[in-house]
């Protein structure tokens, strides 16, 4: 089933931690990052974005390529920029560092998209995961305003907007279409030095 929401990579970042390898390109479990996310967004979305700085390294893949409109780099400016090329009412965004992202997750934060929720995301006892999570374009204005004002945590501008998350949560469990275990695994992101 495709999700009227469009699929989101986030694919900017300097690499610090990976110096001279884009992270999207590592090879986990011998599928690169980039490969296992798309794979996943092709069965749940008709649109897919890649928000890079380096455009000419994805050239090959079938999905709609943008750059940051902000002169910023970071996350939050990933999300803006690809809320504003999306052309549903909402985002999928996920950072390309997630090789265990799995289907399960996407399906249940996206059946968590109603009338009235800007952000739909998941928190665990870590907190927030605002880089595995879906973006109404009403968020567009409170993000651009805050960038403009130079903040980047994310979840700054949750304050601006209505989201779903602890509530969210215990969705998860009622209907147990994902263990804690599971969610875990699929939001964490490659960090290595």
């Amino acid at each position: 089933m495709k999700f009227p929401c469009t699929g989101v990579i986030l694919a900017g970042g300097l690499n610090t931690r990976l110096p001279g390898r884009a992270k999207a390109f590592l090879n986990i479990g011998g599928v690169m990052n980039i490969q296992h996310i798309y794979e996943l967004f092709k069965e749940l979305f008709e649109e897919i974005i890649l928000v890079t700085n380096s455009p000419l390294e994805y050239l090959e893949w079938d999905l709609n390529i943008v750059t940051d409109l902000l002169p910023v780099r970071s996350s939050l400016t990933g999300i803006y920029s690809g809320l504003f090329y999306t052309t549903n009412p909402y985002a999928f965004v996920v950072a390309c560092d997630t090789p265990f992202l799995k289907k399960e997750v996407l399906e249940v934060v996206l059946e968590g998209i109603e009338s009235g929720i800007d952000v739909v995301i998941p928190e665990t006892s870590k907190g927030m995961e605002p880089l595995c999570a879906a973006y109404s374009k009403k968020c567009l204005e409170p993000v651009k305003q805050q960038l403009v004002q130079r903040e980047f945590k994310i979840q700054r501008f949750f304050k601006k907007i209505r989201f779903v998350s602890k509530q969210f949560l215990r969705t998860f469990y009622e209907k147990k279409i994902l263990n804690f275990y599971l969610f875990l695994i699929s939001t964490r992101l490659i960090n290595w030095k």
